[in-house]
């Protein structure tokens, strides 16, 4: 997906494509933590869908549950989406910024070449 670093830095629109196809992927996948988790929190946790939503996005934000959990599957999901929705925070960072480190390291990268002259 990126140039190698024996070849010229990309040009804008390249980066810009780049970014954009990042930030898409990075919707796409919160889309799809989210919709694991409002199905969890309706199915397994008995929430009402606008309720199961709240408790997925704020676990998905890092901000804790919102509503009580009685039963211990419920407690159990909610555990494991907790530690989901870290790793998915950690990817989606890793998404996002990838073109931008790798623009930024390319352009500042000093070829082997020219060290030995």
């Amino acid at each position: 997906m990126f140039e190698r670093k024996h070849e010229k830095l990309a040009p804008v629109s390249v980066f810009i494509r780049r970014i954009t196809i990042s930030l898409i992927t990075a919707c796409v996948l919160v889309l799809a933590a989210v919709f694991i988790g409002i199905a969890g929190y309706h199915w397994i946790a008995g929430l009402e869908w606008v309720d199961a939503l709240l408790n997925a996005s704020m676990i998905l934000g890092g901000m804790g549950p919102v509503n009580q959990l009685t039963s211990q599957s419920a407690k159990v999901f909610a555990s494991g989406y907790a530690l989901f929705s870290g790793l998915i925070f950690i990817a989606v960072m890793g998404i996002v910024f990838s073109p931008i480190v790798h623009r930024m390291l390319h352009t500042f990268h000093i070829d082997d070449n020219n060290l030995q002259k």
